[in-house]
């Protein structure tokens, strides 16, 4: 079974964030989308409203499943047998930094990275943005997925 994991604080999940994850289940026979938990990060989001977005977001689609992690995510795709960590990519900074974490990976285990191009249509979005939106009681109804919007 090709399995992997994409992880994230999806605080909270984004269109970008979707589009990764239905592009992702065309490649992979299961996506686990893993929540990591940072407790020195302050989230806007609850541990359990951001698993639920997920969720509901792809309550119809039996190849993607949601959990939450602490840890190297390493660690976690020998736990769930996962070969791939998915990541998305927006532009070259992301590119850089997501080229070194898929080094370390490599460089400690043989899990590897894969990474996909957001959608243009998607690039410019991230949940830094949308959070900033909301903070200042915007609409971002075509920023995230209708789960989130439902929270509101």
């Amino acid at each position: 079974m090709r399995r992997a994991i994409f992880p994230g604080s999806f605080d909270p999940i984004t269109n970008g964030h979707y589009d990764i994850i239905k592009r992702g289940i065309s490649l992979f026979d299961e996506v686990i989308v893993a929540i990591g938990i940072n407790a020195e990060k302050k989230y806007m989001f609850s541990l359990e409203d951001r698993k639920k977005f997920i969720e509901d977001t792809f309550k119809d689609e039996p190849k993607v499943k949601v959990i939450t992690y602490q840890g190297l995510t390493i660690d976690l795709c020998r736990k769930e047998k996962a070969d791939f960590i998915l990541r998305g990519l927006r532009n070259p900074a992301d590119f850089e930094f997501e080229k070194a974490i898929a080094h370390t990976n490599r460089s400690l285990s043989k899990i590897e990275t894969v990474f996909l191009l957001t959608a243009a249509r998607t690039s410019y979005i991230s949940s830094s943005i949308v959070r900033d939106v909301l903070r200042n009681g915007g609409d971002v109804t075509k920023l995230v997925p209708e789960a989130v919007m439902v929270k509101r």
